[in-house]
């Protein structure tokens, strides 16, 4: 199967999704991944004492040795303002999300849930363009069929500071297992970041995940818990 993660930054798909994307990867499936900033604009910037652009080109840098490591199918790397998506003409994104998703034309699309786990404004708008695209695609025979969003359970602690969003366990649908090769991959993807290595250890992401990643499904409900995001898709 295609799938397709949709994040805001670098580093999104390293903070919990990359040892799934790993995993899918190892099982044959094709895994394509939608960066669409630079993430410049993150406030680790002022420990470094880099500007907005020299901070983009540290990220992108390390980004790109998350995909040595990672070697999803493709890689997208767009460079639209970091904090700046709520900004943007949303017909204008949406358009520009569109014409990948029939590039690529995958059978499942991951991006971040309502509540976007941090509430950055970034992580909020791509949920809302990804699910509208969704929908949008959802009865033609060649559009997605799953949309999926990385999330954390509220028995987690998470990844980020006292604002972290979780998700209810009831809202759960997806809990995939993280196998030995699985969370070396987490660790190696993680620390890439080499700017973001007090975020990483502060905040003891590693340790927060555990050893299973979780999902809801968009209009979906499964209980019990799938344990592979392509269990049970409507083909």
């Amino acid at each position: 199967m295609k799938i397709l993660y949709i994040f805001p930054h670098p580093d999104d798909e390293s903070f919990g999704p990359s040892p799934v994307m790993h995993q899918q990867l190892k099982q044959g499936h094709e895994v394509h991944l939608l960066t669409l900033t630079l993430g410049g604009a993150t406030a680790e910037r002022h420990k470094l004492n880099l500007s907005i652009e020299e901070m983009g080109k540290v990220r992108l840098a390390e980004m790109l040795k998350v995909k040595q490591v990672l070697q999803p199918t493709t890689w997208t790397m767009w460079e639209l303002e970091d904090g700046g998506l709520t900004k943007m003409n949303p017909i204008i994104l949406e358009d520009m999300v569109l014409k990948l998703i029939l590039s690529i034309e995958p059978n499942i699309i991951v991006t971040y849930p309502q509540h976007g786990i941090s509430g950055h404004f970034d992580h909020l708008t791509i949920h809302s363009v990804t699910k509208r695209l969704f929908c949008q695609l959802k009865d033609l025979q060649t559009g997605p069929k799953r949309l999926a969003f990385f999330t954390l359970p509220e028995n987690k602690n998470g990844t980020g500071n006292a604002h972290t969003k979780h998700t209810p366990d009831e809202d759960i649908d997806c809990v995939i297992p993280l196998h030995d090769d699985d969370l070396q991959s987490l660790h190696d993807t993680l620390y890439c970041y080499e700017s973001y290595m007090d975020v990483i250890q502060n905040y003891r992401v590693i340790e927060q995940l555990g050893n299973s990643i979780s999902f809801e499904i968009w209009d979906e409900n499964h209980k019990p818990f799938l344990t592979d995001l392509t269990d049970k898709i409507d083909n």
